[in-house]
């Protein structure tokens, strides 16, 4: 059986793999994510890998892919990004403030923002002043995005004084169901600094997020791997 998995993925997409600049454990990675993908999304023609060296790196690469003609073809090609101050978390084993970036498969739900608009096919939500993303588990509005005073509860102001949201896209990490304690606020968005990591988002640089929001399309129903799954 394991023999035809890695026939089956070889014939799909070797001829797309062959430009990307990862070594050899990273493409034998890459190519198992697209098998899950084509399993658990077979709809979706645009992908998204976040891959760091082992899980608990900080730093990780990212890479975009989209499918034409039944081939996966590479459009971003392992550029830098970071994740959690505590590298990724395994599957499943991602908490409220451990620092960690979730593991896993998930689909991609929309663009954010500080400009009215940015270029991008996915559905895109501009942060204001009043904005606000509830990270406490105690609130029956966790994980969610807010407009109005969050009152007693943790969150974080999606209009930062900063740029690291100036561009950014949620993750549909543990949004439905929620469950209370999993983690919540995870996105990419743009780095802090180069190789600084993030309190468990992944982030990127502003040249990658525009490239990357232009790339992605709601239509084609995106989505993201994140970790060592």
């Amino acid at each position: 059986m394991k023999r035809t998995i890695h026939v089956l993925c070889t014939i799909v997409i070797t001829s797309c793999l062959v430009s990307i600049s990862a070594g050899a454990d990273s493409r034998e990675d890459i190519q198992r994510y697209i098998y899950h993908l084509n399993r658990t999304f077979p709809h979706s023609t645009q992908l998204v890998i976040v891959l760091p060296g082992k899980n608990t790196d900080t730093r990780s690469r990212l890479y975009a892919l989209k499918k034409r003609n039944s081939t996966w073809h590479t459009v971003i090609d392992g550029v830098p990004a970071t994740n959690g101050r505590n590298g990724f978390a395994p599957p499943e084993q991602k908490r409220e403030g451990d620092g960690k970036t979730p593991s896993g498969i998930f689909e991609i739900a929309y663009a954010f923002g500080y400009g009215t608009s940015c270029d991008t096919g996915l559905d895109y939500r501009q942060a204001t002043e009043n904005d606000y993303w509830i990270d406490d588990p105690r609130s029956p509005r966790y994980n969610r995005w807010i407009t109005g005073p969050p009152g007693k509860y943790s969150h974080e102001k999606m209009k930062r004084k900063d740029h690291l949201y100036r561009y950014g896209i949620v993750v549909e990490y543990n949004m439905d169901p929620v469950v209370k304690g999993k983690g919540s606020a995870i996105f990419i968005h743009v780095w802090r600094a180069p190789g600084k990591p993030t309190a468990g988002c992944i982030a990127v640089s502003d040249e990658t997020i525009q490239k990357l929001l232009a790339f992605l399309d709601k239509q084609k129903q995106p989505v993201v791997i994140m970790g060592l799954i």
